[in-house]
């Protein structure tokens, strides 16, 4: 299978994913379902970690593929938090805008220049994103920007968007540069998924406890109905597909991000069928924004 084909599964995976996410999350707390999710998803990784051959691996690929991890299981998080607290096509868009953020601080630190294409892909992105925040009752030209100074939902994006660029480069030199097999990526980086979010939501529990109040140790009671549990595995058997298609199909082409910018596409779909399916409001207006977006990101990578 080529590689355009599988950035198109992945994106499609992906879009599924977020819209099942965003159901599941109106009777879940964020940081009980990514703890839950990377355990399902870990579990559906044995295969992989059966396929790994264990005397090629390095400790320094391992090391930075932890670190990798981190990194990207923070920015899960804070996206969970993000879709529970905001409707679904406002979301998504501006996550999607990423590569902008890598753009500039290639420019800012690499000395990267910045050519047409690429300027004229960060001007879509600043446009679409002002028309994705933009209020009828805003009468200042930078009002729409302020939100994001406002409002701790979009202080959670922006800490996503943040990890999210320093994950896509450090995925870049780990399948470019370290050649780590896609089999060893996907188990370890579930396997570390796992821990993560095992120890930060046990942490939080215990300081829940400490200051007197109701911990929840108990990852299946307090309201987790087996309907819930049947949407997080479907969730979860969607998310390895999306993570293996687009990891293979990083490993097939000649270009990273052009993989990256095929993937967002999923932002797209699902601004449009998310929004129908959970009737969010000025969906017409978002979905013209994520489409300024997404043409963005087609011309950042040229």
């Amino acid at each position: 299978m080529d590689w355009i084909t599988l950035a198109v599964i992945s994106a499609l995976f992906s879009a599924a994913a977020a819209i099942l996410q965003k159901k599941v999350l109106f009777d879940m707390d964020p940081l009980k379902f990514a703890l839950i999710n990377s355990l399902f998803a870990l579990v559906l990784s044995i295969p992989f970690f059966v396929m790994v051959s264990y005397a090629t691996l390095r400790a320094d690929s391992l090391a930075v593929l932890f670190l990798k991890s981190m990194l990207n299981g923070l920015a899960f998080l804070y996206v969970m938090k993000s879709i529970k607290s905001m409707e679904l096509s406002g979301a998504l868009p501006l996550l999607a805008i990423t590569p902008g953020f890598v753009a500039i601080f290639a420019f800012l630190f690499l000395g990267e220049k910045l050519g047409g294409f690429e300027a004229g892909g960060l001007l879509c992105l600043l446009a679409g994103t002002y028309i994705l925040e933009m209020q009828v009752k805003e009468k200042k030209l930078l009002d729409p920007f302020k939100v994001f100074i406002r409002s701790e939902r979009h202080h959670f994006i922006l800490a996503a968007l943040a990890l999210f660029s320093v994950s896509a480069i450090l995925d870049k030199y780990l399948l470019k540069q370290h050649k780590l097999p896609v089999n060893a990526f996907l188990a370890f980086q579930h396997l570390f998924f796992a821990v993560l979010f095992l120890a930060v939501y046990y942490v939080r529990e215990l300081r829940v406890r400490r200051r007197g109040g109701s911990a929840d140790f108990s990852l299946f009671n307090h309201g987790i109905t087996k309907k819930l549990l049947l949407f997080c595995f479907v969730i979860a058997v969607i998310t390895v597909g999306y993570r293996y298609t687009q990891i293979e199909a990083t490993r097939l082409a000649a270009s990273v991000a052009l993989v990256l910018a095929i993937k967002r596409l999923s932002v797209l779909f699902a601004t449009i069928i998310g929004g129908k399916i959970f009737h969010e409001s000025n969906l017409l207006k978002k979905a013209l924004a994520t489409a300024i977006i997404v043409a963005g990101i087609f011309l950042l990578k040229g």
